[in-house]
């Protein structure tokens, strides 16, 4: 449930009603949002909630207690109407501008990932991907350069001003990736790697988090809501294609997902064509579907000579075709960018004038 405070409520109010919901042993989330501030209640309730709810509902500076059936509450607009905008550096994701993440598959060498972060750079990609562990279906392939590959990284964002997002596989792993890279991925496999979620969500860095291949899109918002909940607010939602019974692409990029996740959440959306598509020729078209129907950013992996990659090699763009993407992609976000936002979401995402239960 979510208590609403009255516009204007001072801090003993709000310090009251955050000491009631500990003195029942649940744990208080607070919100400040432009007009009111919102206070999550998370914990098990159970047969309490009625009485929870006259209680809360009591207290000085309380306006309203909106019950939620969603079991997602602190990626839900219902606590955070206004959207979530993260900034990396340079980068802003989530404020209505078009992220673009972009490089190799794998850092295969210090050269291989400078050619390509400069001329990713240089086309007005705002973010430089790369993969320095690599979780590789079969336990033969290259599974990734490791911490040297971390540090090519570093030396590539210095190089170029472009933040830096890499996967993190392993609860392990998180200081090391965290001390290199700006962005934290979680990838398709590691979704409900619920460890490796409250581990990533105790560290002061932004997490990129991929939709499981196979999850629904509420267990997507769950699997964030454990970032969430450990401490670390800021988290980018990736589609990344799912699994489906259809075998001439390697996943289904599920496009109605970006605008019913936005509906959901207040989080930034991604797509990543590459690996929905598994085909460079089709990554073109489905990131500007992606950017089309609301998404905040794309992410596309690109080589030099992608043929010659060590991992992924038919999905990654060249240079080229990266130029042209960008050239074909920004007038396309340009034209929908005043289209984005979901109207049923303001005014009633609190259930203010309706939904909430009044204090009287």
């Amino acid at each position: 449930m979510f208590v609403v405070m009255v516009v204007g409520a001072g801090e003993a109010e709000i310090l009251g009603v955050k000491g009631q919901i500990l003195a029942e042993g649940l744990t208080p989330f607070e919100h400040a949002g432009s007009e009111r501030t919102v206070i999550a209640v998370v914990g098990e309730i159970g047969a309490r909630k009625p009485v929870l709810i006259d209680r809360l509902s009591a207290l000085p500076g309380v306006e309203s207690v909106t019950p939620i059936s969603r079991p997602f509450k602190l990626t839900s607009r219902e606590f955070h109407p206004e959207d979530t905008v993260i900034r990396v550096l340079d980068a802003v994701i989530g404020d209505g501008s078009l992220t673009m993440m972009a490089g190799p598959c794998s850092v295969e060498s210090r050269d291989q990932l400078f050619e390509t972060a400069d001329a990713v750079a240089a086309a007005g990609a705002t973010v430089l991907r790369g993969g320095a562990f690599k979780p590789r279906t079969s336990p033969y392939a290259f599974q990734g350069l490791g911490v040297q590959g971390l540090r090519f990284l570093a030396e590539a964002r210095d190089r170029t001003g472009l933040p830096v997002i890499t996967e993190v596989m392993e609860p392990n792993q998180v200081d090391i990736v965290a001390e290199y890279a700006d962005i934290l991925q979680i990838g398709t496999r590691n979704m409900q790697n619920y460890s490796l979620l409250r581990d990533v969500g105790r560290v002061a860095r932004p997490v990129m988090l991929k939709r499981g291949y196979g999850a629904t899109v509420e267990e997507w918002l769950m699997a964030a809501e454990y970032i969430v909940s450990s401490g670390n607010p800021n988290v980018i939602l990736c589609e990344r294609g799912i699994r489906t019974f259809e075998t001439y692409t390697r996943n289904t990029l599920d496009l109605a997902a970006v605008p019913l996740v936005h509906h959901l959440t207040h989080l930034p959306v991604v797509v990543d064509p590459s690996h929905a598509t598994g085909k460079r020729w089709l990554v073109k078209p489905l990131a500007i579907g992606g950017v089309a129907v609301g998404a905040d950013g794309v992410m596309v992996e690109v080589h030099p000579r992608p043929d010659e990659a060590l991992s992924d090699a038919e999905q990654q763009l060249d240079l080229d075709q990266f130029r042209e993407l960008m050239a074909a992609i920004v007038p396309v976000h340009e034209h929908v960018r005043s289209l984005h936002g979901d109207p049923l979401v303001s005014g009633a995402a609190l259930g203010i004038g309706g939904g909430g239960l009044a204090k009287h």
